[in-house]
């Protein structure tokens, strides 16, 4: 490890990894992750959209765990919505699951191929910042403490972020913006291999329940619920409740809890010298919590923001906002500001709506949405109509990002 780099990423996620290669083909990089693995230990349902993935990195077996090819979602009142891939119109499968462990692994050594310097159990512990510039990064690595300049930073350290904080970024949450999760890898569970299911309403604690296939009677069995809906009772409780009730003969293998953002994207996410993505920049989507492609997404527009910035010799504002702008503009940033107003929209439903709701999806084929389509929703459900602008421009979207992909 040198004393002075182009671009020094912090943290090894797929956004930053992905930051790192991007900027790699034309800079000097360094690539630091806190923990001793990267990839480990795995928070995430470990679910991504085809259609998202396709075009960021080439799908490989070797880290896929089941190929999905419909979704289901249950109401309250069991009524099941079936999305598939043959509904939709798509050949194939529309999602994966991922083993993380392998998948977060291969960018990072994808990262390195490219050229960049990957360092582990690298801590960063502050910005070396003058004259309103962040030029580099405190670390400490194997106890000893070292500083390394550069001319662009970038921040993918995930929820629990401090490079932004450091930069005097504001990256605070709402309590109503902040997801709780937490969630088994189960054996002896009988699930479809190809069905990732939701459940919502109350029996999920007001959010989503969700058991994605590993395959062989193998699970991801997990809870999400918004922080401000906790009342005292743990997510944990909710889970057992849910667990013991769908998989009586379930055994538990693995568990894991923690918080994510479920938020619209930050008011700013650069200042002079760093750029944030992923996690850190509140970069994922605020309906279902997953943020591995949207982190992706951000850190190959922030890693060619990167090299530009280093060719200029110019890592200020002016330069680096392009990243804020491109990334905004983009499928995934605009995803992500209309799916939070409908998460803002569906959190207000009771049990009965979410019903209804779903029931009147249910009729409605994804090809054949049209204005008479749209008038029998809005008739079953009135409410519909304070979101419709964004439910539209979510179809629109949607489907420019299929095509896309």
């Amino acid at each position: 490890m040198r004393d002075e780099y182009d671009v020094i990423v912090v943290g090894a996620g797929p956004g930053g990894s992905t930051a790192a290669r991007t900027a790699a083909e034309t800079c000097d990089v360094l690539l630091i992750e806190k923990r001793q693995e990267i990839g480990a230990p795995v928070r995430c349902a470990e679910a991504v959209l085809k259609s998202a993935l396709v075009g960021l990195v080439y799908p490989d077996k070797k880290w896929i765990s089941s190929y999905i090819r419909r979704y289901r979602i249950f109401a309250p009142d069991g009524t099941m919505l079936d999305i598939s891939a043959e509904a939709m119109g798509i050949e194939g499968e529309l999602a994966y699951i991922l083993e993380r462990k392998i998948f977060d692994r291969e960018l990072a050594k994808d990262a390195a191929r490219a050229g960049a310097d990957v360092m582990v159990r690298t801590r960063a512990t502050g910005l070396i910042i003058e004259d309103g510039v962040v030029n580099g990064v405190k670390i400490k690595r194997l106890g000893e403490s070292l500083e390394v300049r550069s001319k662009v930073v970038i921040g993918a350290d995930g929820v629990e972020s401090q490079v932004g904080r450091w930069a005097g970024i504001n990256t605070a949450f709402k309590l109503k913006d902040v997801g709780i999760g937490v969630q088994y890898l189960m054996t002896n569970v009988d699930v479809a291999e190809d069905s990732c299911d939701v459940y919502v309403g109350s029996r999920a604690a007001g959010g989503y329940a969700w058991v994605f296939p590993k395959g062989e009677k193998l699970a991801n069995v997990g809870l999400g619920m918004p922080a401000s809906m906790l009342n005292g009772s743990k997510p944990i409780d909710y889970l057992n409740k849910f667990v013991s009730k769908q998989f009586p003969e379930g055994q538990q293998l693995g568990l894991i809890m923690g918080s994510g953002p479920s938020s619209d994207e930050l008011k700013t996410v650069i200042c002079n010298g760093l750029m944030l993505v992923g996690d850190a920049a509140h970069h994922c989507d605020p309906l279902s919590g997953g943020g591995i492609t949207n982190a992706m997404e951000g850190g190959k527009i922030a890693g060619n923001v990167a090299s530009k910035a280093v060719q200029q010799r110019d890592s200020s504002v002016r330069v680096l906002k392009e990243y804020e702008d491109t990334r905004r503009g983009s499928l995934f940033g605009k995803l992500q500001k209309h799916n939070y107003r409908i998460k803002e929209f569906v959190v207000t439903l009771s049990d009965n709506e979410l019903s209804k709701l779903i029931r009147s999806l249910k009729g409605i084929r994804p090809q054949e949405i049209n204005f008479a389509s749209v008038v029998r929703l809005v008739a079953a459900n009135p409410k519909v109509l304070l979101v419709m602008h964004d439910l539209a421009r979510l179809k629109e979207l949607a489907d420019a990002l299929t095509e896309k992909r």
